[in-house]
């Protein structure tokens, strides 16, 4: 072998080993970023599981808080309805989850409670409620117009009856005359239940007598008419 041969084998050689320190020294990185990676993966797994475990605490906890909360308000219910409460019976199962909206949460049960606290708050005898609307009081006099109309058309119907030869002439004469005295009161409960539901007011008593005030109008024009 010659000199010439002898430089060129140690070049080679020479040129060999530095592809190998070259390779092992990307190998060496590649490891190193890649634990470096799946280091950072796994503080952030772990940090999703810290959080998913906290929210499912503070779930379980407002569940707890709700279903306390929601059996408080039945109770209270059924005390502020008295005899009418016993027929609610227990408080009723919580709904399945799949059959919950979309996008429900503990937070919205608990607003929900809120709310129906509020309204069994405002039930109580003497409870204050929001005033009712001014608007409003025009409309109850035709109110009780219509509903003394409508009684007072039963009335003259059982009095009518009466006329027959039923065997039953004097309880349906009695039957009517009553009715068309309560003829235009019919129409207040009507009033009080609407007022309630829509405006979650009572119905004071000036626009009672407004009901009313209707009421007679409409049993004096029909007191004339059956008069003639």
């Amino acid at each position: 072998m010659t000199a010439d041969d002898y430089r060129r084998l140690v070049g080679a050689l020479a040129a060999a080993a530095n592809r190998r320190d070259a390779e092992l020294a990307n190998a060496e990185r590649s490891y190193q970023d890649g634990a470096a990676v799946a280091a950072a993966e796994l503080a952030l797994a772990n940090a999703e599981a810290g959080e998913a475990d906290r929210r499912a605490g503070a779930a379980a906890t407002a569940v707890v808080k709700v279903d306390r909360e929601a059996t408080r308000l039945w109770d209270e219910l059924r005390r502020v309805l008295g005899w009418r409460g016993r027929r609610l019976g227990d408080l009723p199962p919580p709904t399945p989850v799949d059959l919950l909206p979309t996008g429900s949460a503990p937070a919205m049960a608990v607003d929900l409670l809120d709310g129906a606290a509020r309204r069994i708050d405002q039930a109580r005898r003497g409870a204050p409620r929001p005033p009712l609307p001014r608007w409003i009081l025009p409309l109850l006099p035709p109110l009780g117009a219509l509903g003394a109309t409508m009684t007072g058309l039963v009335a003259g119907g059982l009095v009518t009856i009466a006329h027959f030869d039923t065997g039953l002439q004097w309880p349906l004469r009695l039957l009517g005359w009553l009715a068309f005295l309560l003829a235009p009161f019919t129409s207040v409960p009507v009033a009080a239940i609407c007022v309630d539901r829509q405006f979650n007011s009572r119905l004071d008593t000036g626009a009672a007598g407004l009901t009313v005030l209707g009421g007679l109008c409409a049993g004096c024009a029909l007191s004339l008419l059956f008069a003639r």
